[in-house]
């Protein structure tokens, strides 16, 4: 008699540590939760709301197999913009799952809610927002480049928006940054190509987010909704593609930006 053994199929990011900014809420805990199903052991920052964090933390270990001694996921509080903090999260990766992350997906960002023209936005905001969103994501990046996995599968995905093709009047300063991103983006994609490193840009469009809500009016949400398909995104739009870049599928994406916004313009 022959006993038939079925193995399951091993998850795409089985034995990947992946690093993720943001990742206490909006896009980035959407992204988290789909890279958790996909196999992958994370490393959660957050800004400040640890009890988010830590919730986020909790459940991930629940669903996905997660203990003490094998935690599924672990998190990191601190600021993108530090360079300490930064070192921190790849330091946390390899105490936490014994190896060098494969994956960083920065996605820590801030804007301005009170949406100002740029003759009226100042420089204290003007340097908090380049602060965050352009040197957080350029201290991640530099310290990836260093310490991600080297063996032909390595990960970094990097969050610019699509109000870049737009342009609208209130976010010169937050569309600024952005397209410092998707240039550094694009170079270190070069930069890495030897080491087998792949580095792409995810530009959302409207997604319901509080990022996406804060300051605005109904009138504005209307005229954007009627621009993107007929309906702000959920955060589920923009998980999967993330989960795509990260994968060996995409071994052969590289350097390019990712406009993922129903078509807005």
């Amino acid at each position: 008699m022959t006993t038939q053994i079925n193995l399951a199929p091993a998850l795409p990011l089985e034995g990947r540590i992946a690093i993720i900014t943001g990742a206490s809420r909006g896009i980035g805990r959407e992204i988290s939760s789909h890279l958790a199903s996909l196999g992958a052991r994370l490393v959660l920052n957050y800004a400040s709301n640890s009890a988010l964090a830590d919730s986020l933390a909790a459940e991930l270990n629940s669903c996905y197999g997660g203990s003490i001694d094998t935690p599924c996921a672990v998190t990191v509080q601190g600021d993108v913009s530090d360079p300490d903090v930064v070192r921190s999260m790849f330091d946390r990766a390899e105490q936490a799952f014994g190896s060098q992350a494969h994956i960083l997906v920065a996605c820590a960002g801030i804007l301005n809610s009170k949406y100002p023209s740029l003759a009226d936005t100042t420089v204290d905001d003007f340097d908090e927002m380049f602060k965050v969103n352009a040197r957080g994501t350029f201290l991640l990046c530099r310290e990836a480049a260093k310490r991600l996995s080297r063996n032909g599968w390595g990960r970094i995905v990097t969050f610019s928006s699509s109000i870049n093709g737009t342009l609208l009047p209130g976010y010169a300063a937050y569309t600024a940054t952005n397209a410092a991103v998707e240039t550094m983006t694009k170079i270190l994609a070069k930069e890495l190509q030897e080491a087998g490193i792949t580095a792409n840009v995810v530009a959302p469009g409207p997604v319901k987010t509080e990022l996406f809500f804060a300051g605005k009016d109904e009138g504005f949400v209307k005229r954007v909704t009627e621009r993107s398909s007929g309906r702000i995104a959920e955060t589920k739009d923009i998980a999967p593609v993330v989960g795509f870049l990260v994968s060996e599928a995409a071994g052969w994406v590289n350097g390019q930006v990712i406009r993922v916004n129903g078509g807005f313009v």
